[in-house]
């Protein structure tokens, strides 16, 4: 229903914020990510939001890209996990990170989130896998072109994301696409 907010800041006090737009002031829960990159109090802030309607209240949620916002919404899909922890793994991991951590199914980097268990962080990882990161698995521009192409090759050859991330690590930066692949086949088939 309300998809963006375009306002001035009117008071922070973590994790929410009042974000005044022309006399009305919007409360809105955002994550620590995008606490700490809000301008200073009365400064013009555009944030992408999330609105979720419970029975007993309203609640806003902003982000600052809309990378952000798609994973808060693949994490609130899961059985289990709300907004308030969705928000709370938004604010113990980056994007890149929590994607890094479903690729190489790192429950200890979930663990670490403040009211994730073991248990939880498993269910995440099985639930997030080849959900978050566009597919890559890897943070979010941290590969380039040729990387992403490389990426894409080996996962349509049937290579786990896992396993194609792996290989990838391993190759030098600025290597070709072609010359990538070969080189990424020959370390996956030792």
């Amino acid at each position: 229903m309300i998809g963006k907010l375009t306002g001035i800041v009117s008071d922070k006090n973590p994790p929410q914020v009042i974000i005044d737009c022309g006399g009305v002031g919007y409360e809105v829960q955002v994550p620590m990510s995008t606490f700490y990159n809000l301008p200073a109090d009365g400064n013009k802030v555009t944030l992408l939001t999330h609105f979720v309607v419970r029975e007993d209240a309203q609640i806003l949620y902003g982000f600052a890209t809309s990378t952000e916002r798609e994973a808060f919404r693949e994490l609130i899909k899961i059985s289990g996990v709300g907004p308030r922890t969705a928000l709370s793994i938004l604010s113990g991991l980056s994007v890149g990170d929590l994607a890094q951590a479903v690729t190489s199914q790192e429950a200890g980097r979930l663990v670490k989130v403040p009211g994730i268990g073991k248990k939880t962080a498993e269910r995440l990882l099985l639930e997030l896998k080849g959900k978050l990161g566009a597919d890559l698995g890897l943070p979010l521009g941290a590969v380039g072109d040729a990387q992403s192409d490389i990426l894409q090759a080996l996962l349509a050859l049937g290579y786990s994301d896992k396993e194609a991330a792996a290989a990838l690590k391993a190759l030098p930066k600025d290597v070709g696409v072609s010359d990538g692949i070969k080189m990424a086949l020959k370390s996956l088939a030792k």
